[in-house]
């Protein structure tokens, strides 16, 4: 057992000066397989510590229903095994790059702006998801034998507001339910960051790439005493889709990096492996300095230009790191460990299956249901997934322009069952007006939920309403398809064999948008990459587990497979593919 504290100056351990040479790795980023690989390539790097954050929507995917919350207790004991402290950062709100900044959609739907603030209602959906997280970070605290040395207090907070009490009663309840390691905050190195979102006796941290000796002034400003640390030192970046890759040289990051360490102060490399973001759980960004301007979607990869990348290897920056860090630690580095199994023979896989999209929705959506106006995803129940919206235009009337207000994110239009184009919430009118009467159909895709600023809590789908000319149309029918009830289609399947499955297959001989299949063997399973062909956007599933969303939009060209998911023999690919009509020779190829 250790007795961790924050001093006057310095970070103590039993009493003696320690530094914090600590490393971002997400769990829920990293298939469980691989958990052990990624810790040792840290500690080869010179880490001592490693931080993860805690997404609250993985976890609880409706109130007080629960999906594997241990998972952060494993990976903390992975942690401990590995030699490394832990930082956790248990949220409630996370940003991350995540899906809405880790917060569940059904709390968003129902509370809006009111979520992150002193708001009743909010704080006790939060006590009672921290009363199930917390007893497994409080029992792995240092002072109990464990790896956790440190507590963050809410996330960033005075990037987004400035209520003190929603503050208070967060760190008054991680106190309430047994955490006695130290808390902290962590916010940008500017005035009305650092005023918004730090507390009273509450270690203050920064977050930045550069600058160091700046960034600090500024911190001293605030917090003339306690031990210095760069919580999130932006080693990389994120990277949207359509947009161009984002790369920092490995030595100006190196370089970015030693200054840091020349201040005293500690240190969280923001990340030191990113990994990916499974499962259609990438968040979006909004553009502009006040971030209110055009969506901006995340990526499957969270590769972050870190220097361990996606797949887990060594980068440049790895090198040039572990260079730096090896000044500033107590004898020489481990040795890398040994890579995890490849995939040992490219396998191409022929997609020779497929289910139209009307019929995956008939068997896999909700029931469908009539509305006065359009329901959003929230309202709806679906948290990643598509609602199809269906209005009829009265008539006889004259072609007029058909506009969708509030459209988030992305939507295929139909009229009378021929397609009419594909709106999204900058280009939200159809190439060509609408004579009536017509049924049009809009199949809406959520592109991933704000996870940073002001416009973080917004709903997804049909906000505003359609207009025909100017005059609205009501009556809508709308039922929902969740990413989940594909695993669970799957899963069900496997348990009662093909015979009973719920989806029906036939030859993909004039295929279009809808779910494909193709099966294969894998003799050699290991970690590949995926890529498509004939396809344009979705997602895929390797034996029920979602790699996350593809689109040749770019720049992300494939996908991460983790050998876990894989098998030597019966191996099934799904592709949901959301925008071709007319998909020729669809295929996937393993390398």
């Amino acid at each position: 057992m250790a007795d961790f504290t924050v001093g006057d100056e310095d970070f103590l351990l039993d009493g003696r000066p320690v530094r914090l040479l600590s490393g971002a790795l997400h769990y829920f980023r990293v298939h469980e397989s691989r958990w052990g690989h990624r810790l040792a390539m840290l500690r080869a790097m010179g880490l001592n510590c490693v931080e993860t954050y805690v997404p609250w929507n993985l976890h609880e995917p409706a109130p007080g229903r629960y999906r594997d919350p241990e998972a952060l207790g494993r990976f903390l004991d992975a942690a401990h095994a590995a030699g490394l402290w832990a930082i956790v950062r248990p949220g409630p709100y996370i940003c991350a790059e995540w899906e809405n900044g880790g917060l569940p959609h059904w709390l968003t739907g129902a509370l809006g702006s009111r979520v992150r603030t002193r708001d009743p209602e909010y704080l006790r959906h939060v006590e009672r998801w921290f009363r199930v997280l917390l007893p497994q970070v409080v029992a792995r605290q240092a002072g109990r034998g464990g790896p956790v040395v440190m507590v963050q207090v809410e996330n960033e907070y005075g990037s987004y507001g400035s209520d003190r009490v929603h503050l208070r009663a967060l760190a008054d309840l991680l106190g309430e339910l047994g955490v006695g390691v130290p808390l902290f905050t962590s916010d940008g190195p500017e005035d009305h960051m650092l005023t918004g979102g730090s507390l009273p006796g509450v270690l203050a941290t920064a977050n930045f790439g550069s600058g160091a000796i700046d960034a600090f002034e500024v911190l001293r400003r605030h917090r003339p005493e306690g031990p210095l640390m760069c919580m999130e030192f932006w080693c990389g970046w994120f990277e949207h889709w359509g947009a161009q890759p984002v790369v920092r040289d490995a030595r100006e990051a190196a370089g970015a990096l030693r200054e840091i360490l020349e201040c005293g102060a500690s240190v969280n490399l923001y990340m030191a492996h990113g990994g990916t973001s499974f499962g259609g759980w990438a968040g979006a960004n909004r553009d502009g300095v006040e971030h209110l301007g055009p969506l901006r979607p995340d990526v499957t990869s969270y590769d972050y230009d870190a220097p361990i990348d996606e797949y887990g290897r060594p980068t440049p920056k790895f090198w040039a790191f572990r260079g730096v860090l090896a000044e500033y630690t107590d004898g020489p580095l481990p040795e890398l460990p040994p890579a995890p199994p490849a995939l040992g023979t490219p396998v191409t896989v022929p997609l020779t299956e497929w289910v139209a999209a009307e019929d995956v929705l008939e068997a896999l959506g909700s029931a469908e249901g009539v509305y006065g106006t359009p329901p959003t995803f929230e309202e709806l129940d679906v948290d990643r997934g598509v609602v199809r919206y269906r209005f009829e235009v009265p008539g006889p009337r004259q072609p007029y322009p058909l506009r969708v207000l509030g459209l988030r994110d992305r939507a295929v239009v139909y009229v009378d069952g021929v397609r009419a184009g594909v709106l999204t919430e900058d280009d939200a009118v159809l190439p060509e007006p609408v004579a009536g009467p017509a049924v049009v159909e809009l199949w809406v895709e959520s592109l991933g939920r704000v996870n940073y600023g002001p416009r973080l809590a917004e709903p997804k789908g049909i906000t505003g309403g359609v207009l025909h000319e100017r005059q609205f149309l009501h009556g809508v029918r709308a039922r929902g398809l969740r990413l989940d009830a594909f695993e669970e289609a799957f899963a069900e399947a496997c348990r009662e064999g093909d015979r009973t499955r719920r989806l029906p297959f036939r030859s993909t001989a004039e295929a279009g948008r809808g779910l494909f299949r193709g099966t294969f063997d894998a003799p050699v399973p290991g970690d590949s990459r995926l890529e498509l062909h004939g396809l344009v956007r979705g997602f895929v599933w390797v034996n029920g587990f979602n790699l996350g969303r593809y689109w040749s939009a770019g720049p992300q060209r494939s996908l991460y497979v983790p050998g876990g998911v894989l098998r030597d023999q019966a191996n099934e690919v799904w592709v949901w593919e959301c925008e071709v009509e007319d998909a020729t020779g669809p295929e996937v190829k393993f390398h």
